[in-house]
């Protein structure tokens, strides 16, 4: 199980770092894939565009290659067991470790006259979306390691508290690192909030992707041989071995080596490789995007698989909490 906000656009970081998994999951366990809205709403309270950008999401994930047909995905606002298991777990989760968190940190910095309840209890719903489904793997990034840890404390919690309801619930990636994806300054990862014009969408123009990597920060080059890459270098060849192929990082690798990189030629080889890459998708999701009768199918057929795993979950826990009274 995992999910997506609909906030921003999806970028290279969201599909090497998580929908890629999402989509070897698919042939091989059962899946549930969720455009998280409600958590949204913690940060963007104002729901004009939620309806288009909870579309837009759909599509995108449609047009990296889930089958809607193979997996559950839903909108999380459809599932109303979730409100109910977030409510029982937060009676088990506690006000100085929620403060702690990275992203609770992160968000009230960005956003310190919107610190409300929900953002401080953000790990308690994305724990609640998880073990709703009693999932056991869970396909994300670096950057929700700290999340998956606490929502293991609260299966821990309520099992110790209760009796054994939840497995723990384990990131998953096919044996491979988390993939965090460097953005184009070498400051950090791609975003969909900070610092867009680092961030390649994967909703970008041809001439935008262009524009971008011929930005990307870069130094006039070694002077010695096998000299060790500064990180914003490093970078580069990171997003080079995500698109392009072998034999062309070898080349780059061997110029740098020998100190005869020319970082013009690379970062246009990138590009090119990066728009061939990005474009058949961004195409794919446009044309999806507008078939509004099909995105809506596609939400009602998620939503029944998902409410009938969830509503069994609940069952379960209402009867470890002794909450079934007849």
């Amino acid at each position: 199980m995992s999910g997506i906000r609909p906030t921003g656009y999806l970028h290279l970081g969201n599909y090497f770092g998580a929908v890629r998994n999402y989509v070897r999951m698919q042939d091989e366990f059962e899946c549930y894939f969720m455009v998280a809205d409600l958590h949204s709403l913690t940060t963007h309270p104002d729901t004009k565009e939620l309806k288009l950008n909870v579309h837009r999401v759909l599509s995108e994930n449609i047009a990296c290659g889930l089958d809607p047909d193979k997996v559950a995905l839903y909108c999380q606002s459809h599932i109303y067991e979730t409100a109910e298991l977030y409510l029982y777990l937060n009676m088990l989760a506690y006000k100085g470790e929620l403060e702690k968190t990275v992203t609770f940190k992160d968000k009230a910095r960005q956003h310190p006259d919107n610190i409300n309840a929900g953002l401080l209890t953000y790990p308690v719903l994305q724990a609640a979306d998880i073990i709703l489904h009693r999932a056991k793997y869970v396909p994300v990034g670096k950057d929700q390691e700290q999340h998956l840890e606490m929502a293991r404390n609260f299966v821990n919690r309520f099992n110790h508290r209760y009796g054994d309801v939840f497995p723990e619930p384990i990131a998953f990636n096919f044996g491979d690192d988390l993939v965090k994806v460097p953005s184009l300054d070498g400051a950090g990862k791609m975003s969909k909030s900070e610092n867009q014009y680092a961030t390649l969408y994967l909703s970008d123009d041809d001439e935008l992707i262009r524009k971008k990597v011929m930005k990307a920060k870069t130094d006039s080059g070694p002077t010695e041989p096998n000299t060790p890459m500064p990180d914003y270098i490093e970078n580069i060849f990171l997003l080079m071995k995500l698109v392009s192929a072998e034999d062309v990082v070898a080349k780059y690798q061997g110029d740098y080596n020998n100190c005869i990189i020319r970082y013009g030629d690379m970062k246009k080889q990138l590009a090119e490789d990066m728009v061939k890459f990005i474009t058949p998708i961004r195409e794919q999701a446009d044309s999806i995007r507008n078939d509004e009768k099909y995105l809506k199918e596609i939400m009602e057929k998620g939503a029944a698989k998902a409410r009938k795993s969830a509503k069994a979950t609940i069952e379960l826990v209402r009867d470890a909490m002794g909450l079934n009274y007849y």
